[in-house]
């Protein structure tokens, strides 16, 4: 397609080219300047954040109760 009639036309093409997937070429008295192509296809959205990181840590021992002193290193 002509730089001419894709300046005229320019919302209109682009709409076509998305609707349709097509991409086009535009050219300059016969030599390529630039291509129209199509978005990309999105990725599908994932379920929930919540809960992906299930399984990945582990418990080394009990949170709640405090250290015993010998642990401490102030202490020392």
């Amino acid at each position: 397609m002509a730089i001419s009639e894709f300046k005229a036309r320019c919302l209109a093409i682009i709409e076509r080219v998305r609707k349709t997937g097509q991409p086009l070429l535009i050219t300059k008295r016969g030599v390529p300047v630039a291509q129209v192509l199509p978005p990309p296809v999105p990725e599908p959205v994932k379920k929930s954040s919540f809960g992906c990181m299930k399984g990945t840590a582990r418990e080394l021992g009990d949170i709640v109760e405090p250290l015993p002193a010998e642990d401490w290193e102030v202490l020392r």
